[in-house]
């Protein structure tokens, strides 16, 4: 099938998207990644289709009010590693993992539901510090087109037509996610990652990757809980 496919983004801070994408039959699917601590205004969201979780980290994954989000939505299926399943578990939330339609998944699995394909790519967090142990972390492509990495920069291994890209955390710096914004060369990319910057220095990282992205590439800021449509081709 040719022609244009209509992609619904809102950005609830931090690492926390939501995602609207026609599936085969038209009707709209809704993705939501990463509902961290310090992102705001996901909780109100219904029908969502998939909730996928690219690692443990509290701005990743808000356990707290997880388990609401959830009960809101009981069709949606759950999307997460290993790791991330465990620090349910501990939190008393073990029923969530084991429900049917949740999806433990490791890097280079895949996942459909209703027609939209999820593809798990990394396995390792970005390293913080050479004291600390390593973790886990997976980026998520959506549809072909739409690439969450998480906390780390790895190759999506395919073009990509919308890269969700970090812009500030204690294991990266503004150079690497400049280096990754040209290597991955996407059509869009939307800044994300930022709530632990100053207002001035999301401005500032955010200026200097619309100065140095590649030939091509649109860096967009989404304004928070405010909806925006991209088209990709189908």
């Amino acid at each position: 099938m040719t022609g244009e496919l209509a992609m619904e983004i809102t950005h609830y801070g931090h690492a926390c998207v939501h995602v609207e994408i026609p599936g085969p039959d038209g009707a709209p699917r809704r993705v939501l990644f990463d509902p961290g601590a310090y992102s705001q205004g996901f909780e109100g969201l219904r029908d969502l289709d998939l909730i996928l979780i690219t690692h443990p980290h509290p701005d990743h994954l808000d356990v707290g009010r997880f388990s609401q989000l959830v009960a809101d939505n009981p069709k949606a299926e759950l999307v997460l590693g290993r790791q991330s399943a465990e620090a349910l578990a501990q939190a008393g939330q073990e029923s969530i993992v084991s429900r049917p339609g949740s999806h433990i998944v490791a890097s280079g699995d895949k996942v459909s539901r209703g027609g939209v394909d999820v593809r798990v790519i990394g396995g390792e967090h970005a390293c913080i510090h050479s004291a600390l142990p390593s973790s886990e972390n997976l980026g998520f492509v959506l549809d072909g087109g739409l690439l969450h990495p998480g906390d780390a920069f790895d190759d999506p291994g395919q073009p990509i037509e919308i890269l969700l890209l970090p812009i500030g955390g204690p294991w990266m710096k503004i150079g690497e996610g400049i280096d990754y914004l040209r290597a991955v060369a996407p059509k869009v990319a939307i800044p994300i990652h930022q709530a632990g910057l100053a207002q001035v220095h999301q401005a500032m990282h955010c200026g200097l990757l619309k100065n140095l992205a590649p030939s091509g590439t649109e860096v967009v800021v989404l304004e928070h809980g405010t909806p925006q449509s991209f088209s990709r081709p189908r």
